[in-house]
C-alpha cells in the first residue's frame, strides 16, 4: 500500500511545483519578496516534463529488452545447472543457514539455488549476471507463495538481501575513481565493504525480529562468524596489493568465478548425458517470459521518478536537505557528497553521475569524493528494484519490503559517514 502513495506521491508533487515555477515565471513580482529569480526553463517545465514521460517510458522498454537478453542465457545456464545437480551440490555448504532464514522453503527447493547464485554474483559486482538469477528465485519462491498477490516472507527476506546489496569487489566504483584521477582508488575498498556488510546485516536482522526467526540459533551465530572470518581474510588480502593490482584481482575474480560456474555446469550437464541444448532453451524461454512481464512496473516507477526529476523537485528536495545539514552543524564537505546518498535510491545513473559531479568538483582524493563513493555503494536504486523484482511475479502488496528497504538505505548513509569520518 505504503508504493501506491508513494508513487501518487511523485505526480502530484511534481505538479505542484511545476505550478509554482510557471507561476513564477508569469508574476515574478509575486515572488520578488523570496528573492527568487525564474527563467524560461520555469515557463517550459511541463513540456520538460512530459519529455520525460516519453523518454523514460522508452527507457523503460530498453532496460526490458537488454533484460530480455542476459536473462535468456542466465535462465538457461541455471535450468542446466539444476537439472544437472550443479546447484544441489553448490548448496550444500550454504543450505543450513538458508533453512533458518528462510524456513517456509522447502529443502532442495530451486529457489535456494537462485538465491546463492544471484547474492554471489552480486558481492562479486556483477550486476548484469545477479539481476536475471534474481529474479528467477523470485518466481520459484512466488510458486509457493499461498497469496499470489502479496508478498510471503521469504519474498521479503529475501528483498531485502538483494536490496541492501552486499558488495566484496565494488570493481565499477573503483574504476570511476580510477578515471576521476585518485592516487589510489582501492583506499575506499576497506570502507566500502565494511557499509555494505553493515547495511546488509541491518536488513537480515530487522527483517529476521519482524519475522520471530531466532538469530541466536548456533547455525545462525556459527555462518555470521565464519562470514565475518572469511570476510577480514579476504580484505587483508586486497590491502597488501597496489592499487592497480586490487583492481585487477578484482575484475579477474567475478569474471573467472562466473565463467568457473558455467564451465561446472556444462561438464555435470554432460557427465549426466544430459541434452544440455535442449535444457538450456527450455530455461532460456522463462528468461524471456519475465522479462516482459517487468515492462508495466518499470514504466510505472521510472516515468514517476523522471516527472518527478524533470519538475524539479527532486533539486528542491536535495536542496533543502543540504541546507538543514549546513543548518545542523555539519561541515560543506559532507553537504557535497549528501546528493549521492538522496539521489540512489530513486536512479542509479544519477547518483553515478552526482559521485563522478563532486570527485570532479572537490577531487577524487578529498573527503567528499571518498565520502561520494562510499555512499554509491552503501544504497540500491530501492524503488528500481522493488518494481523489478515484485513486478515479475506480479505482487502488488509488497507489506514491509519499502519501508525496510528505506531504513536499511538510512542505515547504509549513516555508515558510511560514520566510515569515512574513521578512515579519511
Amino acid at each position: 500500500m505504503i508504493l501506491n502513495y508513494v508513487w501518487i506521491a511523485f505526480f502530484i508533487i511534481a505538479f505542484v511545483v511545476a505550478l509554482f515555477r510557471v507561476a513564477g515565471y508569469c508574476f515574478p513580482q509575486l515572488f520578488a519578496v523570496f528573492h527568487l529569480s525564474f527563467t524560461q526553463a520555469d515557463a517550459e517545465v511541463f513540456g520538460t516534463m512530459l519529455q520525460s514521460i516519453f523518454q523514460m517510458s522508452g527507457m523503460a522498454v530498453n532496460i526490458a529488452i537488454y533484460l530480455i537478453g542476459v536473462m535468456t542465457f542466465w535462465l538457461g545456464m541455471l535450468k542446466i545447472g539444476e537439472k544437472a545437480g550443479a546447484i544441489e551440490v553448490m548448496m550444500k555448504a550454504i543450505r543450513p543457514l538458508f533453512k533458518k532464514l528462510f524456513p517456509s522453503v522447502p529443502d532442495n527447493h530451486p529457489a535456494m539455488g537462485s538465491m546463492m547464485m544471484n547474492l554471489c554474483a552480486t558481492m562479486l559486482g556483477l550486476e548484469s549476471a545477479a539481476t536475471p538469477m534474481g529474479l528467477k528465485a523470485m518466481n520459484e519462491l512466488q510458486k509457493i507463495n499461498s497469496s499470489k498477490d502479496e508478498a510471503s516472507d521469504a519474498q521479503l527476506m529475501y528483498f531485502i538481501m538483494v536490496v541492501t546489496g552486499f558488495m566484496l569487489l565494488p570493481v565499477n566504483i573503483l574504476a570511476l575513481r580510477g578515471a576521476a584521477g585518485a592516487k589510489n582508488p582501492a583506499d575506499v575498498l576497506i570502507p566500502l565493504v565494511m557499509t555494505t556488510f553493515i547495511a546488509s546485516f541491518s536488513g537480515v536482522l530487522i527483517v529476521a525480529i519482524k519475522q520471530k526467526i531466532n538469530l541466536f540459533n548456533k547455525v545462525i551465530v556459527l555462518y555470521g562468524l565464519g562470514g565475518i572470518v572469511v570476510l577480514g581474510t579476504m580484505l587483508y588480502g586486497l590491502s597488501c596489493l597496489s592499487p592497480s593490482q586490487a583492481q585487477a584481482a578484482g575484475k579477474f575474480a567475478g569474471s573467472f568465478l562466473i565463467l568457473c560456474f558455467i564451465i561446472f555446469f556444462l561438464s555435470l550437464a554432460f557427465q549426466k548425458k544430459l541434452n544440455i541444448f535442449e535444457t538450456f532453451i527450455e530455461g532460456a524461454k522463462e528468461g524471456f517470459d519475465t522479462a516482459v512481464k517487468i515492462i508495466p512496473y518499470l514504466v510505472a516507477m521510472l516515468v514517476a521518478i523522471g516527472v518527478f526529476r524533470a519538475s524539479g523537485a527532486m533539486d528542491i528536495l536535495i536542496g533543502t536537505i543540504v541546507k538543514i545539514t549546513h543548518w545542523l552543524g555539519f561541515d560543506g564537505d559532507l553537504a557535497g557528497a549528501l546528493p549521492v546518498a538522496l539521489m540512489k535510491p530513486f536512479s542509479g545513473n544519477g547518483a553515478r553521475g552526482l559521485m563522478i559531479e563532486a570527485m570532479q568538483h572537490y577531487g577524487a582524493d578529498s573527503f567528499t569524493g571518498r565520502l561520494a563513493s562510499l555512499f554509491q555503494g552503501a544504497t540500491d536504486t530501492t524503488f528500481y528494484v522493488l518494481a523489478m523484482y515484485f513486478g515479475s511475479v506480479n505482487i502488488r502488496r509488497t507489506r514491509y519490503a519499502l519501508g525496510i528497504a528505506l531504513l536499511c538505505d538510512l542505515i547504509g548513509i549513516v555508515t558510511a559517514i560514520v566510515m569515512a569520518k574513521m578512515f579519511f
